[in-house]
């Protein structure tokens, strides 16, 4: 197995909101799909082999502060998506806390929609 996690899903309950908050902290575009059953994704870029992943707008998905957490990737320094959080709406839990010199470093937000994830950088 070269990769436990494959994909993520982060749910929304309001999909434009969600998707903006996203591609405003960690300045990127989100490709936004619908797909059967009405549910739409706003994709983040990605390339194989690594993760892909989705902000998620559909029935049954309820987004919440008490689920799992992932984490996504903070660039060379987390510093500069994490100074973007507040901004778009979103709100910084954990500051940047170095785990050690080897691992790096994570912070924890809350999204436009209430979750609670996590991001890691080495610097």
């Amino acid at each position: 197995m070269s990769r436990l996690i494959n994909w993520f899903e982060i749910p929304a309950a309001d999909f434009e909101r969600a998707v903006g908050f996203y591609e405003t902290v960690f300045a990127v575009t989100l490709k936004r799909e619908t797909f059967g059953g009405g549910c739409q994704m706003g994709i983040f870029p990605y390339a194989d082999p690594a993760t892909g992943g989705a902000v998620c707008c559909m029935e049954n998905y309820t987004p919440g502060a008490n689920g799992v957490i992932i984490y996504l990737d903070g660039g060379d320094d987390l510093t500069l998506p994490l100074s973007r959080v507040e901004p778009a709406g979103g709100k910084v839990l954990v500051p940047k806390t170095l785990i050690t010199a080897e691992i790096g470093y994570f912070a924890l937000f809350q999204d436009s929609e209430g979750n609670r994830i996590g991001l890691h950088s080495l610097n």
